[in-house]
């Protein structure tokens, strides 16, 4: 081989190494880049996984109201709930027990107009109008023409025959200082308050209805001396709440002038109270419930709850159970763990809603329980290990909260979900979606303590028209208020 040859052949090595050199830059470049890729598209895909979670979320997997449900997820429902074609006529339900207007009573009829046959309609004799002690009832209830009654008061100014001077009648104590009586306000707390009708349209409803012309500045200050005059039956019931053997207990956001608070609500059997606080931290909520923590609360399973003894409280199996929902809805283990344990909820309700009803006694619910319990909590922990997504979290968080599954079990009277507050707290948040909250620290003391009196009113029978009118006129002439809860209660 001539030298000429060789330096070509060694020329071409280095310039199949340089190309060889250059190709591995552009290979590693292409690695990188590739990496860069994988890691954005792990990203996207773990986004895509959120938004999609997010998107599939509804009442029946997630904390979200009904009233949030799509047409179609309403839908859905009503297949689950309806027949073959998947829909229920509206009214009433097969095997549903009726319901009827019943006749007032005879010492409540006002005016009577008796009908007699004036002959036999077999032989055509005349018939005396004899009274039938089982005649055919029918009745007409009217309302009579609302008008106000006004009383005027006047201080006459006299002048002496003597030294001709004038005196003046000295003010009086019967005399009111407000120029409303004590059934006006509470019908108008009664409609702000409790009926959450807006002051412009109670302003018109009592000048269409009952001739009363009122300013919206007197409906606030009208709802000022209603919700003073109510302050100790509140507190009353607060007490008694915070002694209640069970409390339930949930919260939601409120604003006053656009800066968000939290309400509370504590509703036990026979008394519901509700608070608007500051915010829902646990040193507030600790502070509201007082040092004694009392009975046992159920509730969700809020970071804010936790300074309430664990062993004392029970946890909402409804929302577990949604969250059970929520893991079977996903792809993979996390799903299967999912399904899993919405079918040990399954079990869980079933049993309870027979004890509950009656068709199951005591000493066989608990024995049916004993498995159920030891299994869950073994799939429990079984999931919290596996690692899954969005599972096994969760699944940490509800072993953290062992104490407190069971409290239904063990304990009679205690519910496994905190179904009575949710239901308690819809009106107020119904109410707040209307009305945006309050303007005041006022405000928001009307809003709380007129809805305590309506629904604890409410759960001890009594009128709450009338138990407003016993608490105005007691704060109007100094008296003791009226108390919501009867001797018994």
């Amino acid at each position: 081989m001539s030298c000429v040859d060789h330096d070509q052949q060694q020329q071409r090595i280095v310039d199949l190494e340089a190309q060889v050199a250059a190709r591995d830059v552009r290979i590693a470049e292409q690695d990188r880049r590739i990496a860069e890729l994988m890691a954005s598209v792990a990203v996207l895909e773990k986004k895509v996984a959120a938004l999609a979670s997010e998107l599939g979320r509804n009442s029946s997997n997630s904390n979200l109201p009904p009233s949030s449900d799509s047409p179609a997820e309403r839908a859905k429902k009503n297949a689950k709930r309806g027949g073959t074609d998947g829909k229920r006529k509206r009214g009433g339900q097969p095997n549903h027990r009726g319901s009827k207007r019943e006749l007032l009573p005879a010492d409540k009829v006002d005016d009577v107009v008796d009908f007699f046959p004036s002959h036999c309609e077999h032989c055509a004799a005349s018939l005396p109008e004899t009274q039938d002690a089982q005649a055919l009832r029918f009745q007409l209830t009217e309302l009579p023409a609302f008008e106000p009654h006004t009383t005027e008061y006047r201080r006459h100014t006299v002048k002496c025959l003597r030294c001709r001077r004038a005196t003046t009648a000295p003010q009086d104590a019967s005399i009111p200082a407000s120029p409303f009586g004590p059934r006006l306000m509470s019908v108008v707390g009664l409609l702000t308050g409790v009926y959450h009708v807006s002051r412009r349209k109670t302003v018109q409803l009592l000048s269409d209805m009952v001739g009363v012309d009122i300013s919206l500045g007197a409906v606030s200050a009208v709802e000022k001396r209603v919700s003073d005059a109510v302050a100790k039956p509140v507190q009353e019931a607060f007490e008694r709440a915070l002694k209640g053997d069970v409390k339930h207990t949930d919260g939601t956001t409120w604003y006053q002038s656009g800066i968000a608070l939290s309400l509370w609500v504590i509703a036990t059997t026979f008394a519901t109270v509700y608070k608007i606080l500051a915010n829902g931290q646990k040193e507030t909520l600790k502070s509201l419930f007082g040092k004694s923590q009392r009975g046992v609360l159920v509730s969700d399973r809020a970071t804010a709850l936790t300074f309430w003894a664990m062993e004392r409280r029970q946890i909402c199996w409804a929302h577990l159970l949604r969250k059970f929902i929520s893991f079977s809805e996903r792809d993979g283990l996390g799903g299967k763990m999912g399904r899993e344990l919405l079918g040990y909820a399954g079990i869980i309700f079933d049993y309870w809603h027979q004890y509950r009803d009656k068709t199951l006694d005591r000493e066989t619910f608990l024995a049916w329980m004993v498995p159920v319990r030891q299994q869950f909590e073994t799939l429990l922990e079984r999931a919290a290990k596996s690692g899954a997504e969005h599972v096994a979290g969760s699944c940490e968080d509800m072993l953290a909260h062992r104490a407190a599954l069971w409290t239904f079990v063990d304990e009679q009277g205690v519910d496994p979900t905190n179904n009575h507050a949710e239901r308690e707290l819809r009106a107020f948040v119904l109410w707040r979606k209307r009305c945006y909250g309050s303007q005041s620290q006022r405000g928001n003391q009307f809003a709380e303590r007129l809805m305590t009196v309506a629904h604890t009113a409410s759960k001890q029978d009594k009128n709450v028209l009338e138990f407003l009118t016993e608490c105005c006129v007691a704060h109007l002439d100094g008296g003791r208020s009226p108390s919501l809860f009867s001797r018994a209660a």
